[in-house]
């Protein structure tokens, strides 16, 4: 699969639908109870692209977009308007937002983590899309720096120390990030006549693996 360092455009993104969906196998057993397992670790996002279009300036870049991407066939980037931040929507991203590991004298390399919270329950979602110069990493609760002290590859999310955090230190991070995505879709239908009454093309689109 090929992936495009592009981002679908910011402003077209505002105003979509979408968000994460889980797959889960539900079982009902002959005395009423239920058996519930889910094939996925993690969850997938899916979003309507046509949603944020306004004018037909927007379809025009929409479908210049689309194009370039061949459909299907070329992931990119893409804004989530409603999580895409390592800390709360309102507040700027700071180092302290997320630990994402624990040094152990010898581990150089760390995933960026978004750890999401609803009671003793959590989960890890990798963030492999860091947006560039948004990227804040502590350790042990000092701010580094990027270039000297650490790097970020900005198309894995992965974070390198120069020198490898010593043993039981905490290392954390704060960061935008993007979701990595495809059209779902190998045609957009647009109508001249039905965009001037209000309705908007769907657009499909839905995150890759990468």
């Amino acid at each position: 699969m090929s992936f495009h360092e592009i981002r679908f455009p910011a402003n077209l993104s505002f105003g979509s639908v979408g968000g994460p969906e889980r797959r889960t196998e539900v079982v009902t057993l002959a005395n009423g109870f239920e058996e519930r397992n889910s094939p996925w670790e993690h969850s997938r996002r899916r979003y309507d692209a046509g949603i944020g279009m306004r004018s037909l300036d927007d379809v025009e870049t929409l479908i210049a977009f689309f194009e370039a991407r061949r459909g299907q066939l070329h992931a990119f980037r893409w804004k989530d308007w409603s999580d895409f931040k390592s800390g709360l929507p309102s507040a700027e991203p700071a180092y302290t937002d997320q630990i994402i590991g624990w040094g152990d004298g010898t581990t150089t390399d760390f995933q960026l983590l978004k750890t999401y919270r609803s009671g003793t329950n959590t989960y890890e979602r990798p963030i492999q899309k860091p947006v560039e110069g948004t990227v804040k990493l502590g350790l042990k609760g000092d701010p580094q720096i990027e270039a000297t002290q650490f790097s970020v590859d900005l198309t894995t999310g992965l974070i390198s120390f120069a020198t490898a955090p010593e043993d039981g230190a905490e290392i954390t991070a704060g960061y935008e990030f993007d979701v990595p995505v495809r059209f779902d879709t190998d045609r957009v239908h647009t109508s001249v006549a039905s965009f001037q009454a209000g309705e908007a093309p769907n657009v499909p689109v839905v995150e890759v693996r990468v």
